[in-house]
């Protein structure tokens, strides 16, 4: 397997704004590879590295809500630091949601976009993650995205149970990728998906291919002639596989 999650991609009314929220928010920096189109990742970090799942947002004419099936949580040292993390992303624009337990010892929240997220009480899983400790997928069956993602990309699986699936990369490093499991999911596009690269990136053909023998489909979003190739897992969430620009 030659594929590894390199970053999370976000649709937005406006890339350079969303953008400089979420550079405040994960102390990030940040560049452009184009107009409408903005990238986030640590500073000084040599892309790609799996030391960090980046972010790249992309301007759309009218990113439409819908039930969020991927969001991002992130992670605090202390209960000091994640009531510090959660007033530092109010001043900057985010907002309560009233999404799941209202008990619960994480914070849930929306960006100035809408894109639901949450800062999760201190963890010891996640104390070396960097900032974003998880990207949360949700799902009706973890076992089965396992079954594919843990195919699809170089990834360890670290557990598995009816209700919730870890992966992490195989180095160790970095943010763990979840499937949690979501009685009430159904198909729907999502404004937050996952990229995916070959390494090398001269491989992408080939790793497509192979992710259609894992039961993946080309799906025609109105993308046009580019670089990447979109794709749905068997579930039905869209990623994209990169190729080079």
């Amino acid at each position: 397997m030659t594929l590894q999650l390199v970053q999370v991609n976000f649709k937005a009314r406006d890339d350079s704004a969303l953008g400089r929220f979420w550079a405040e928010a994960l102390g990030w920096g940040v560049s452009s590879e184009g107009p409408g189109v903005t990238n986030l990742e640590p500073v000084g970090f040599d892309w790609p590295d799996p030391s960090a799942v980046c972010i790249d947002l992309v301007r759309v004419p009218d990113p439409e809500t819908v039930k969020c099936r991927v969001h991002i949580e992130l992670a605090t040292t202390s209960d000091a630091h994640q009531a510090e993390v959660v007033a530092r992303l109010k001043e900057l624009g985010a907002t309560p949601a009233a999404v799941g337990r209202s008990d619960a010892p994480w914070t849930v929240m929306a960006d100035p976009e809408g894109n639901v997220f949450s800062v999760l009480e201190p963890r010891e899983l996640y104390r070396d993650t960097g900032p974003i400790a998880a990207v949360v997928v949700a799902c009706a069956d973890p076992r089965a995205m396992v079954r594919f993602w843990g195919e699809a990309i170089d990834w360890t699986v670290h557990e598995l149970t009816d209700d919730r699936a870890l992966l992490r990369s195989a180095k160790g490093v970095g943010p763990y990728l979840e499937f949690r499991r979501t009685p009430d999911d159904e198909i729907v596009r999502s404004r937050v998906h996952l990229d995916v690269m070959s390494d090398p990136v001269e491989d992408q053909a080939r790793e497509v291919a192979r992710l259609e023998g894992l039961g993946a489909t080309r799906t025609d979003v109105g993308q046009g002639d580019v670089s990447w190739v979109v794709m749905t897992d068997p579930a039905g969430n869209e990623f994209c596989v990169l190729g080079r620009g």
